[in-house]
């Protein structure tokens, strides 16, 4: 699998699961980690999924590998 150009995600961009599904709105990208914003998340509090899990930046959406159910398995708590 090629290597993505991190740089394409942006603030406020959407980010979806392979399945079309909502994950949660970019934050900001944070190293090799997406970090999502608090306002979409079920527990008020920003994650972080792993920037290898991002397939293809399209206009303003990210779309992942895994579906929306598998990405947020992958949630990593921000601390």
């Amino acid at each position: 699998m090629a290597e993505h150009d991190h740089s394409a995600i942006k603030e406020h961009m959407n980010v979806i699961g392979a399945d079309g599904v909502h994950v949660g709105t970019v934050d900001h990208l944070d190293g090799e980690r997406i970090k999502l914003t608090r306002q979409d998340s079920v527990d008020g509090k920003h994650h972080y999924l792993p920037a290898g899990l991002v397939a293809a930046v399209e206009g303003d959406t990210v779309r992942l590998s895994a579906t929306a159910a598998n990405a947020v398995d992958l949630f990593e708590e921000a601390e």
